[in-house]
């Protein structure tokens, strides 16, 4: 898996109390379940949740908040477009007061390769794909070669 090292990496740059205290953050993983097919190929997908568990923290939860979703546009994405997960793909928690403690919730998922090459397995874990680049405007629409449409804005 390489998603919780990269999300603690992450945090370790951004956050200040992480910065002089790295042992702040406890990370676990639970619910975890892997998707299959029947297909040729062996690939496989992790589904699981991620934990992060902020003990002591008193800083504002903004400098937690702010940078996970940051990281979540770029390692997971789909976190922000499908309505099941913005709604329950990033929670939190807050218990106590003044050096309170945190915990946030994270459903991620990993994309793994699997080839068979010369009676071995070659197990690869995906990144995330790059987000689709912007479509430059069109002016006009063609159909079958045929002008049907101009536009000008």
């Amino acid at each position: 898996m390489l998603k919780p090292k990269s999300l603690r990496s992450a945090l370790e740059k951004v956050v200040p109390a992480l910065t002089s205290n790295p042992k702040m953050l406890q990370m676990s993983i639970d619910s975890g379940s892997v998707t299959s097919t029947l297909a040729a190929s062996l690939s496989f997908e992790q589904q699981y949740q991620l934990n992060l568990k902020f003990t002591n923290y008193s800083d504002d939860i903004e400098q937690l908040l702010a940078p996970i979703n940051l990281w979540l546009r770029e390692n997971q994405p789909d976190i922000m477009v499908l309505n099941e997960d913005k709604q329950n793909g990033f929670t939190f928690r807050i218990d106590g007061d003044a050096g309170q403690n945190i915990t946030i919730a994270l459903h991620l998922t990993e994309r793994t390769l699997v080839k068979c090459e010369d009676g071995t397995l070659q197990v690869t874990t995906l990144p995330e794909p790059l987000p689709p680049q912007p479509v430059d405007r069109p002016t006009e629409l063609y159909i079958n070669g045929e002008l049907v449409s101009r536009w000008v804005d």
